[in-house]
């Protein structure tokens, strides 16, 4: 069963490269200020926004129609990354840093990436599901197309609830909100401004935000008992942003490490190496794996040595 970090994480800054929350938010914002100035110049240029819409916002945006869907197979992640209305995207992002920091500070940043993605593609098959099953979106379903990050914000929102929703926000406040009740303003918030959108395809949403949720909280259960669907997805996301980088040699303590960790008994998830819990290595040397051992802090360095020192 796994416990919950509670590690301290940086504030919201570019250059934290285990910020992953903050990466996200970049690639989003950078998206949407490309998509608003290409809509400036077709509009100085003499052009109507729906030829900008048909010419290039139609190229990321996911379609409702799977035979269009199979010809354009990248928008089921371009759509999470772009935006083109201004209050879409600053609800999107301003929920996005609240539940993504909480998440990455209570689970790791290796869960935000993985858990965006998936909670992305799933609501997009439960939009296109959505679109085909319920009566009321079938006149939609020839132009009918979802864009922004919803899904993958509503993954992230009940994921963090899935891991702690007793957990206090602002605490000066008489103790502190719980997270759960936070969590129901956003739904609701989320909800009730799809409903009284002025643009009735924005409705079609919900199945979208259900299969978000959905999968945050499927993701993260599995995640405290043990099992991480996104393991291999980090490890893929590594390789290829270091694909070009030299491999590193081992360094004797974690060779060390490795190789006390091996010894009889460590199927034992309450045995320490040293008087270090084998967890906290386990998550070390996951660290390593991933990002070398350059990536390692001070606090990590001085852990990982004094479990190769000590008892050997």
């Amino acid at each position: 069963m796994r416990t919950v970090q509670k590690e301290r994480i940086p504030s919201l800054t570019l250059g934290e490269e285990r910020n992953i929350v903050t990466q996200i938010l970049v690639v989003n914002l950078t998206v949407f200020i490309l998509l608003l100035f290409t809509r400036v110049i077709y509009n100085m240029e003499g052009y109507t926004t729906e030829r900008f819409n048909q010419e290039i916002l139609t190229w990321t945006t996911l379609p409702a129609n799977p035979a269009r869907l199979l010809t354009r197979p990248w928008t089921l992640i371009t759509f999470m990354f772009s935006h083109i209305s201004f209050w879409q995207i600053f609800s999107n992002m301003v929920w996005l840093w609240c539940f993504g920091s909480l998440l990455q500070n209570l689970a790791g940043y290796q869960r935000i990436l993985p858990l965006y993605l998936f909670g992305g593609v799933c609501g997009a098959i439960f939009y296109v599901m959505g679109m085909h099953a319920i009566p009321g979106f079938e006149s939609l379903l020839p132009q009918g197309a979802m864009i922004g990050a919803g899904a993958s914000v509503m993954a992230l929102a009940i994921g963090a609830t899935t891991v702690a929703p007793g957990y206090r926000i602002f605490p000066m406040l008489g103790g502190g909100i719980p997270l759960w009740v936070i969590t129901i303003v956003f739904v609701a918030l989320h909800v009730g401004a799809h409903i009284y959108s002025p643009n009735d395809s924005y409705q079609t949403y919900f199945p979208a935000l259900i299969g978000g949720g959905l999968t945050g909280f499927l993701y993260m259960l599995q995640w405290k008992k043990g099992r991480d669907w996104g393991a291999g997805l980090n490890r893929l996301t590594y390789k290829a942003t270091h694909i070009f980088h030299p491999a590193e040699q081992e360094h004797p303590d974690v060779t060390m490490v490795k190789k006390r960790l091996n010894t009889p008994g460590a199927n034992n998830p309450y045995r320490k190496v040293g008087n270090v819990p084998e967890q906290r290595l386990n998550e070390i040397l996951d660290k390593i794996n991933e990002q070398g051992m350059h990536s390692l802090t001070p606090e990590e360095r001085e852990t990982l040595f004094r479990a190769s020192r000590q008892g050997s």
